[in-house]
Formats: structure tokens, C-alpha cells, sequence
């Protein structure tokens, strides 16, 4: 991991000037911020340090018209570096930058004193005393402060060492880590001859691989990592810090700032957000939200059913944007207002995609506050059942407990008399129960809706015959069968007894054993049947469920991991993970999948 630096500070007081110096890098690239003499646009630098690793600096405009500008590096940085003139002292930009950093909560830090030669001792004393109080009260309280001339190489030496120290604070801090997947922030894009489109950010999240397929975040695109450059060097492999990628597959024209490159499945394109305010703010203000690399203008939703007072008096509003933006729970973001008492306030985002329809009467004070909560804790599998109750159903298969209990409860209803039911009211029943307490579309509830008859039936709560469900106990007998069938479904039954099963149809053809024997077989569960080429028999299925349950618990798990574990193929282990999605036994969260509401 290189940590990402951003500086910070009034205009004209150093910031392009103490990097140079530090770097040897010009962060004023463009031609007319060399000729004004000021940072119009984000620059980037990086430094060598002495024990081999770097450091990446983001260099951010000081004046106040760009403040629009300087987010869109703050956005991406890991600490800051905040820079005061020693002859000047902190000034409207360096409290408003100082205002903006505490609202995205970055913690660790370092304030720099600069022109100590011009200022002299007295003055330059003065400064430090002044920026240290003026650190005191926001995120960066404590942070060291260091005086520099940076023309004629005056506390250098001490700066560089705080660097390190800094650094390695930083480093240490897992309380910004995400997991889930890469995720990169466009804030430039550029063609070069004969290559083709480059974009370049910050890198989040887990490390990018040469050749990897990225979805473009909004939009409906991917694009492939044709190469990574990291300070110029080509690499194979790409840690979190700034990284430029050569893209195939898309075009420049389809790319611009604001744009999320990313493989992470939590990662959704969303117009509304649910966030926690570190301030109020009135129902119906207006603000312009920045997140990442992008602005957008947002209204600020807090009455009606926008309305919650959670139970620790938490500032918790709906914000509606101008425009989808790339987006997950756990992200930070600034709104800036051009009126009122609070100008400037951070805001943690607890849930990307807000109920809609039924499913808003869900949105009591303390389910949003479970979910506050497990976000806050950065805990993935919380996060994911709090977010599941908060909705009632979280696609594809994950069903809130109160909302699956009535489902079983309407489905083992209908089927309770001699006759039982037909498996497809049961299933419509389910269907019904689902729609009534949660938003979901009638397509994608079916399959949930057949999985809970499915778990009735695999849990012995309802037994199938046919076409036909009945409670236990009232499924007429089945008749004996004859010894030559019995064989064939002991032979039948032992060739899916592996982790490996062959075709049922093709097992079944083996073994000659008839279509009424391999139903008796389901029927009185000796074979699970997981999908109409797919079974294995019972108790090695449990062993291969124990596996996976054991191993969930453990940390997330994923197909690749379980594949290796089986020494099965991706075609077995997506189906067991399937079924036991349906089931509640496991539940895919946006790392793996973890245990469900009905795991043991």
C-alpha cells in the first residue's frame, strides 16, 4: 500500500513550492498554472524514501473559486499535509481546507510551516503556536507541526522524517481499509498515440492485476486493464495508491472525472443515499455533494418519511442527486452549502440504495441504526442481515427473518389438509407474502418465493409428492418397491455418493433405476437434488454443507475458495452456494459469503 498525501492551504503559501523541493516533481502541470504561478487543477508528485518505498502526493488548488477542484484530490487522499506561511499565518483558505478535511474525517496528518527564512523566528513561532490551536477540535488534533524553508533547506531534514512517522501511522490505520474489490476514481483521462486510453486515481480496496475486466461506475460498460503504470513504471500488479491504467474496450469520449472503475459488487450507480450527518442540516436544503472524484448538486430530505430520530439523537437524511453517482455504504462525502450556519459538513453514507415503495414502512429509527451501526463497525456480514431486515429482501435470495417467517407460515397454511396443496399455490402463496412486505419485482421474487418451499421441504416441515406439498404425515404411503427397483436406487444412490456426481440423468441410465425411483429416492431424502442434472446423496451433501458452513464462519467465502477446498469445479460449488442461499443456511455479502439467518 503507498499512502496517499494531500496537501492543503492558502493560496500563495507554499504548497507547489514545498513539494518541488521535496520531490523534484513540478505538480503544476498545465501550462497555464506555471504561468500565473498558481495550482488551478489537482497536480500529483511522488517520493522516494529512503527505505524503498513512496509516497504519493496530490497537490490541491488554494484558491477559494477551486475549492471544487481541491476536493476532487481531498476526496482520495489518506492523510494531508497542510501548509501555512510563516510570514502570511492560517488564513480563510487554510481554515476552509482545514473545515474539509475534518468533514471527510481524515485523521492523521501534518502541518507545515513554510517561509521560516522570510518570517524569521519570532514570527515563524508565532505561526506554529497558531496552526497548532488551530488544529485543536477537528480530526487532525495533535498532528505535528513543522517549520521549513523550503528555498534554503531549513528543517528539510525534520520534515522528511515526519513524513516516514507519518506514513507509517497511516499505514497502520485499518479503520479506512474496504474490502470487496478495486475500486479506482477517474480524475484524469487521456489518450496516447499508438496506446490508446489512459485513465488515472487513486487505487482503493484490494490490489489490481494486469488483464482484469473493471465495470464503469454509473454506466453500463466494462472495460480491460490492458496496462498498469505506477510512477511511470509498467507493473503486473497495482497496491492501493495512485495508478494510472491503459484501458481496451472503451473510449475516451465514454470516460470522464467522477467515473468508478471497479470489480467490487457493492459498488451501484444511485441517485439517493441515506447518510449520517456529522451536523443538521434543515429538511429541504440545498448542497453540493462531493464524493470521490465527482460534484453534484443534492436536496437534503428530512420529513415525512425521510424523518428519523435515532435513539443517540445521530442527524440521519435522505439526499436526492442531481445525478447517479459511484457510491457504497461506508463512503464518506462533503456537502457544501452557500448559506446557512452549516457551510460545511461530512456525512458517512449508510445505505446506497433507500427503500422504495412497500418496503419504505420497513424504515423504523432502529433498523437504520443496526445498519449505522455495522457500517460504522465496518462489519460486512452485520452490515449485509441489518441492511436485509432494513428492506425485507435484498436480491437475489437474502430474506428478512419477521418476512420469511410469515412466507413459511402462509405456505405451511395452504398446504395443511389431506389433500395438501399444489406446489405452484404454494409458491404463489410465498410469492404473495414477499411482495406485500417488501419492494421487489414479480420476476425476481419467484425464485426466492420456490426456494422457501424448497427449505420446507428439504427441513421435513412439508413433504412433496409430484406436483403436490402435504404437511408430514399425510402423504399417503408410498407403494413397496420391487427388488430389482430397490437395487437400482442403492446403485444410484452410491454413484452420488462423491463430490463429484456424474449427470442424474446419466447416473440414473447407470444405475436403471426409473424416473419413479429416483423420485422415492428425493422423496424419502435419501439424494438432494439441487438442480434437474444436479444431485448428490444425502449424507455426502451435508459433509460438502458442513464444509461450507465451517468455513463462512471462519472469513467469507468465496466460490474459488470453496473449489479448492471440495476439489470440485465452479459448476458444483455455485450450485451448493445457491442452494444454500435459498436456504438462509449462508448469505452473499459484497467479500463472500457469510453465515444466514437459519445457519446453525
Amino acid at each position: 500500500m503507498t499512502v496517499v498525501v494531500g496537501t492543503a492551504g492558502h493560496i500563495d503559501h507554499g504548497k507547489t513550492t514545498l513539494l518541488r523541493v521535496l520531490t523534484g516533481i513540478d505538480a503544476d502541470r498545465l501550462p497555464e498554472e506555471r504561468r500565473r504561478g498558481m495550482t488551478i487543477d489537482v497536480g500529483y508528485a511522488h517520493l522516494a524514501l529512503p527505505d524503498g518505498t513512496e509516497l504519493d502526493f496530490v497537490d490541491v488548488p488554494g484558491h477559494d473559486r477551486l475549492v471544487g477542484n481541491m476536493l476532487v484530490g481531498a476526496g482520495e487522499i489518506d492523510a494531508a499535509m497542510l501548509v501555512v506561511a510563516a510570514d502570511d499565518g492560517p488564513r480563510a483558505q487554510t481554515i476552509e481546507h482545514l473545515a474539509l478535511l475534518d468533514a471527510l474525517d481524515i485523521r492523521h496528518g501534518i502541518a507545515v510551516v513554510t517561509k521560516a527564512d522570510i518570517a524569521g523566528s519570532d514570527r515563524t513561532g508565532e505561526v506554529v503556536a497558531a496552526t497548532r490551536r488551530l488544529l485543536e477540535g477537528t480530526s487532525l488534533a495533535g498532528s505535528p507541526v513543522v517549520a521549513v524553508s523550503a528555498v534554503g533547506g531549513a528543517g528539510m531534514a525534520e520534515l522528511r522524517v515526519a513524513l516516514v512517522e507519518l506514513r507509517d501511522r497511516t499505514a497502520a490505520d485499518t479503520r479506512g481499509g474496504r474490502g470487496g474489490g478495486s475500486r479506482l476514481a477517474i480524475d484524469r483521462v487521456f489518450g496516447v498515440k499508438g496506446r490508446g486510453v489512459v485513465v488515472t486515481g487513486t487505487l482503493r480496496g484490494r490490489a489490481l492485476t494486469n488483464g482484469a475486466t473493471l465495470r464503469l461506475v454509473p454506466g453500463d460498460r466494462s472495460a480491460r486493464v490492458r496496462e498498469i503504470q505506477v510512477h511511470g513504471t509498467t507493473v503486473a500488479r497495482a497496491e492501493p495508491g495512485r495508478a494510472a491504467l491503459n484501458l481496451a474496450g472503451i473510449e475516451a469520449g465514454d470516460l470522464h472525472r467522477g467515473i468508478e472503475l471497479t470489480d467490487d459488487a457493492a459498488v451501484t450507480a444511485s441517485g439517493r443515499l441515506v447518510v449520517r450527518l456529522a451536523a443538521p442540516l434543515p429538511d429541504r436544503a440545498r448542497a453540493r455533494v462531493h464524493l470521490g472524484t465527482t460534484a453534484v448538486d443534492a436536496g437534503v430530505g428530512r420529513s415525512g418519511y425521510d424523518a428519523l430520530d435515532l435513539p443517540d439523537g445521530a442527524a440521519v437524511a435522505i439526499l436526492r442527486l442531481s445525478a447517479s453517482v459511484a457510491v457504497t455504504a461506508g463512503d464518506r462525502l462533503v456537502l457544501r452549502r452557500t448559506g446557512g450556519t452549516a457551510r460545511i459538513v461530512g456525512a458517512l453514507v449508510v445505505d446506497a440504495a433507500p427503500a422504495r415503495g412497500i418496503s419504505r414502512r420497513r424504515q423504523t429509527a432502529v433498523r437504520v441504526a443496526t445498519l449505522m451501526a455495522a457500517v460504522e463497525a465496518g462489519d460486512t456480514a452485520a452490515a449485509v442481515s441489518a441492511r436485509t431486515d432494513l428492506h425485507g429482501i435484498v436480491e437475489p435470495s437474502a430474506v428478512a427473518p419477521d418476512l420469511l417467517v410469515a412466507a413459511e407460515a402462509a405456505v405451511l397454511a395452504v398446504a395443511d389438509g389431506p389433500d395438501g396443496a399444489p406446489l405452484m399455490d404454494a409458491r404463489a402463496v410465498a410469492a404473495r407474502i414477499l411482495r406485500r412486505g417488501a419492494t421487489i419485482s414479480r420476476t425476481a421474487v419467484e425464485p426466492i418465493a420456490a426456494g422457501i418451499v424448497d427449505t420446507l421441504v428439504r427441513d421435513r416441515r412439508l413433504e412433496r409428492h409430484g406436483a403436490t406439498v402435504r404437511k408430514p404425515g399425510t402423504m399417503p404411503p408410498a407403494a413397496p418397491a420391487d427388488p430389482a427397483i430397490a437395487a437400482a436406487m442403492d446403485r444410484l444412490e452410491r454413484s452420488l455418493a462423491v463430490a463429484t456426481p456424474p449427470g442424474l440423468a446419466d447416473a440414473a441410465r447407470t444405475a436403471a433405476c426409473p424416473p419413479a425411483g429416483v423420485r422415492e429416492l428425493e422423496r424419502s431424502g435419501r439424494i438432494v437434488v439441487l438442480e434437474s442434472d444436479l444431485a448428490y446423496a444425502t449424507t455426502t451433501y451435508r459433509e460438502l454443507v458442513e464444509m461450507a458452513q465451517a468455513m463462512a464462519r471462519r472469513a467469507p467465502l468465496t466460490p474459488a475458495a470453496l473449489r479448492d477446498a471440495t476439489g470440485t469445479s465452479r459448476k458444483y460449488v455455485m450450485a451448493i452456494l445457491a442452494d444454500l442461499d435459498r436456504r438462509g443456511i449462508l448469505r452473499r455479502g459484497p467479500d463472500g459469503h457469510v453465515p444466514g439467518p437459519k445457519a446453525p
